[in-house]
């Protein structure tokens, strides 16, 4: 009885969905965890080596958006967490469905109502993580530059090679904060740790947020069978209630017929 118990159990977990759920979860905690930490390097890089310091008053720099991008990346992990919870909950309400349809278990049109809700916000979610994936690969490539320009200062004597900050919007035109390789502080920033540290932590976040885009059409996948699934269920159980509804038309008129020749023979 245990035995067959843990296979009845077993038998009912999504497991497409657990698989999604799972490589959301890593998505999202690549991309939140390393994102954070790349975030709070490129402003120490900024303060320490190129000597930007952050605006007096309520003037929107580029250390205020930074600190507007941890706050996006707290939510963004707080919510698709909760996400992924509700997408699980779905998949066992689904395959439940699927597996106990001749059971007590009955769809109901809400539950198709739900499951379409779900493949439109996952949908949605999708488009939004194209745009965080597009997003986070802009300070891969600043950061690729960087790291192309110390390489090459090292490869080649005498190269004056600049890095200027307004190239990427970091500053206003009207600032020159810009850092060249005849400068100390250049070479100290590409001896630093800290710059190749946050490099590749910019690259871990960018896979985390394309493996959470994967996750998103892999629950896309998921969601669309469950609902093409639970309607093809819902017809059977109308065909089903059809056809125990006219067995038991047939079987009362048989009865009464039966009635009807007893009462005459007597």
């Amino acid at each position: 009885g245990c035995f067959e118990c843990c296979i009845k159990c077993l038998g009912g977990i999504p497991y497409a969905s657990l698989i999604a759920t799972i490589l959301l979860y890593a998505g999202v905690a690549l991309f939140c965890g390393c994102g954070h930490e790349a975030l709070s390097g490129t402003v120490n890089i900024l303060q320490t080596y190129f000597e930007l310091t952050r605006s007096a008053g309520d003037v929107i720099d580029v250390f205020t958006m930074i600190d507007i991008f941890k706050y996006v990346i707290y939510g963004i992990a707080a919510a698709f967490f909760v996400y992924g919870i509700l997408l699980m909950v779905e998949g066992f309400f689904t395959t439940g469905a699927i597996k106990d349809l001749y059971g007590d278990f009955k769809i109901t049109t809400c539950g198709r109502c739900v499951s379409a809700w779900f493949i439109m916000l996952t949908y949605i979610f999708m488009l939004a993580w194209l745009g965080v994936t597009a997003f986070t690969s802009l300070p891969v490539y600043m950061y690729f530059n960087l790291w192309t320009i110390c390489r090459n200062a090292t490869l080649v004597d005498g190269a004056n090679l600049c890095l200027d900050l307004r190239q990427y919007g970091i500053v206003t035109i009207g600032e020159e904060k810009k850092i060249c390789t005849m400068s100390e502080s250049f070479f100290k920033m590409c001896d630093s740790n800290e710059l190749n540290m946050t490099f590749h932590l910019f690259i871990v976040a960018l896979a985390g947020a394309g493996a959470a885009v994967i996750a998103m059409v892999h629950y896309l996948m998921v969601l669309s069978a469950n609902w093409a699934y639970v309607k093809d269920a819902c017809r059977m159980q109308k065909y089903e209630d059809i056809k125990s509804k006219e067995e038991q038309e047939l079987h009362d008129i048989h009865s009464t017929r039966s009635k009807e020749r007893l009462n005459a023979y007597t």
